[in-house]
């Protein structure tokens, strides 16, 4: 790894995910920044800056996550920003690998707010200068930023992951809606292989929709591939129509696994394989309950982007490969 003045880069983690941000600064060989966020008796989260950040480049790593504290790290990640803006850093970047809000992307009934588009004005007007994000949920939200945003995908190591686990003859791509045919159809032209979808067919307003296949899945391993995996709804009926159609077994890889509510108890009682999704999230308690979890380890990735825009160079590279 290529090497850069210790001094001038500060790496700040919030409270969302520590043990992923202890994992970026051991890849960059540098200790974490010592700023806090804490909550005062009445609630109100304060941000403690415990040294110099001035003509500093500043990172904060806070990611969008957690069932009830999710609105409470988006303000802690805009105080961070703020502290760090007003103690005269020279460059502030925010580095949510799951952007929070991101399913609120446009305006899809009456009345609706965009709230990715108030989240990204938050951040700058906060005093964020970059933004490094991965696997947005509609790439279109880079647009609602005038500031640049590096959106980084886990797809170089999905790819080296199913190269490692499994023969290319014996497995098929699947996506589990139309909106994810074309990551789906990526992932199966980089492999080589076929691809089906799923195609969600609705009777009428209201009634439970109608799974049908497009694509021959008969005795393959389907790799069923979505950026999201909430309540994992969609993907339990994905897999038991898969299986109905005579496939071999249900393998689900997800970006951001976010498993709210009894998400662990349906994946417990599904007829799903295995769930491989990266640790933008953290999910270490979730993966004591649920044996059919496996992680990959996206620190690497992010370290690498990191290195790479504060020295100045080209972070694409890390669209088509996984850094050691």
């Amino acid at each position: 790894m290529h090497t850069y003045q210790q001094n001038s880069i500060k790496l700040i983690a919030g409270n969302s995910h520590i043990q992923l941000c202890e994992k970026v600064a051991a890849k960059l060989g540098i200790d974490i920044a010592r700023v806090g966020a804490f909550q005062y008796t009445n609630t109100e989260t304060a941000v403690a800056i415990g040294e110099s950040v001035r003509d500093e480049d500043v990172y904060i790593l806070q990611t969008g996550t957690g069932e009830t504290e999710i609105n409470d790290f988006v303000m802690e990640l805009l105080f961070m920003i703020n502290a760090c803006r007003v103690a005269s850093a020279r460059r502030i970047t925010a580095v949510i690998p799951s952007f929070p809000y991101a399913r609120q992307d446009k305006k899809d009934k009456s009345r609706a707010p965009i709230t990715a588009k108030l989240i990204a004005n938050l951040l700058q007007t906060a005093g964020c200068n970059h933004v490094i994000t991965m696997d947005l949920h509609a790439s279109q939200i880079q647009g609602f930023f005038s500031i640049p945003v590096d959106n980084l995908y886990a797809e170089p190591s999905v790819l080296r992951y199913i190269r490692e686990k499994y023969n290319k003859d014996d497995i098929i791509m699947v996506s589990p809606d139309a909106g994810g045919a074309k990551r789906v159809a990526s992932l199966a032209d980089k492999l080589d292989i076929q691809f089906a979808l799923i195609h969600k067919e609705r009777q009428k307003a209201n009634e439970i929709s109608r799974m049908v296949l497009v694509g021959d899945v008969t005795d393959k391993i389907c790799i069923l591939v979505d950026d999201i995996a909430d309540t994992c709804g969609t993907l339990c009926k994905a897999a038991d129509v898969l299986l109905e159609n005579k496939a071999r077994k249900v393998v689900c890889m997800v970006t951001h696994a976010i498993l709210s509510q009894n998400a662990i108890d349906k994946l417990n009682g599904s007829k799903i394989d295995k769930l491989v999704c990266t640790n933008t999230l953290p999910i270490q308690d979730k993966l004591a309950k649920c044996h059919k979890m496996e992680t990959l380890d996206i620190s690497a990735t992010l370290a690498e982007a990191i290195r790479r825009l504060h020295n100045g160079e080209s972070v694409s590279y890390l669209f088509n490969h996984v850094p050691e």
